[in-house]
């Protein structure tokens, strides 16, 4: 049976899309160069995320040359949402509540980190 896909980024989507993010467009070659300071990765893996994030319509490409050149259509904080709501939805019952509650309960906050998230739950 085949795998649903998810609307939310997984951690391979992620880094592709933080170096288009970064650099605005840019080839499978171009990417895997990026990538490669950090990690190995293989070109053909590469390949076969961006096509994956361009099914997902996170990315679009242009053939230039004998090249595609991708380009993120969504920006970060668009990838943001779509995480959070796929993350309120599989864990949470659809309820910001019970996700702020359990990251207070489970997370530690400073005392400013607190200020702030009061602060804001009050301009909101």
């Amino acid at each position: 049976m085949a795998r649903t896909r998810s609307p939310a980024l997984t951690d391979a989507e992620a880094r592709l899309m933080s170096v288009l993010w970064q650099k605005g467009r840019a080839t499978v070659a171009e990417v895997v160069k990026v990538l490669r300071s950090s990690r190995p990765v293989n070109y053909s893996t590469v390949q076969t995320i961006m096509r994956i994030l361009e099914a997902k319509g996170h990315v679009a490409h242009e053939k230039v040359g004998r090249a595609f050149v991708y380009r993120p259509i969504i920006n970060k904080e668009q990838a943001r949402r779509r995480a959070l709501s796929h993350l309120l939805a599989r864990f949470f019952d659809n309820s910001p509540s019970l996700l702020v509650l359990n990251v207070l309960e489970d997370q530690e906050m400073d005392r400013g980190e607190l200020t702030r998230l009061k602060k804001m739950i009050e301009d909101a």
